[in-house]
């Protein structure tokens, strides 16, 4: 009996290993887990965020996504002003407190442009679309997944980097070793174990929404990885 518990004792480790998940089964099993049946690829749904930063009065977003239709629209009301982005197939059309017919200097004046239209396409499809965005073509997952302890709470962390056409940084995804749930992301730019350590930002993500049967962040913390400074919290509001 003594001779199979030092031999299990002996395995174990080697158990441990193969149990170890590759990057890409883990991204598949946190898929499973925010988009059960596989409905980010044909969403069609409206988002409400709240956005509120210190020493700035609260900003109100309402987002449209149509991914079928190819099509995206926002508008942000902060204070008395309001903006509406609209996107349809490639075509940008830009509204300012409902007028589209806006001079040079009110466009140069709000930092209004089909680019900035572009800019806030991409981030609310990408960081609404996770972790399923991850699938997306020019992105690299890291074959390793480490292990790491963030806040105080044990995660699986899941390296990824951009083809150089898509981006530069390096990101950082963790995620509930038991439910697989993303919970946290981090980025850096340039080496974030060398001269880019103290670059980037940190997002703690809590609460959720299903929305289309996707389970999004709810609540969206950010912080400068370099001090740990607050810099705002999106509040994901169900319509």
């Amino acid at each position: 009996m003594k001779k199979i518990s030092a031999i299990l004792l002996l395995l174990m480790p080697l158990v441990s290993i193969c149990q170890e998940l590759t990057g890409n089964e883990l991204l598949d099993k946190s898929i499973a887990f925010h988009d059960p049946q596989g409905n980010w690829a044909s969403f069609s749904g409206t988002l409400k965020v709240t956005m509120d930063t210190p020493k700035a009065s609260p900003r109100v977003s309402t987002i449209k996504i149509d991914l079928p239709e190819e099509y995206f629209e926002l508008t942000a009301r902060r204070d008395t002003n309001s903006t509406k982005y609209t996107i349809h197939k490639g075509d940008c059309t830009i509204t300012f407190n409902e007028e589209s017919n806006i001079s040079e200097e009110i466009l140069k004046e709000n930092n209004l442009s089909c680019e900035r239209a572009h800019l806030y396409k991409n981030y609310y499809t990408y960081l609404y679309g996770l972790p399923m965005k991850l699938k997306d073509p020019g992105t690299q997952i890291a074959s390793n997944v480490a292990h790491r302890k963030f806040k105080g709470k044990e995660y699986l962390v899941l390296r990824v980097a951009y083809d150089e056409e898509v981006g530069s940084d390096t990101w950082f995804f963790y995620f509930d070793p038991t439910t697989y749930a993303m919970e946290i992301y981090q980025f850096f730019k340039g080496d974030p174990f060398g001269m880019g350590k103290d670059t980037g930002e940190y997002i703690l993500l809590s609460e959720m929404e299903t929305i289309n049967e996707i389970k999004m962040p709810k609540i969206r913390a950010w912080y400068y990885n370099k001090d740990d400074k607050y810099l705002g919290t999106d509040s994901l509001i169900r319509q």
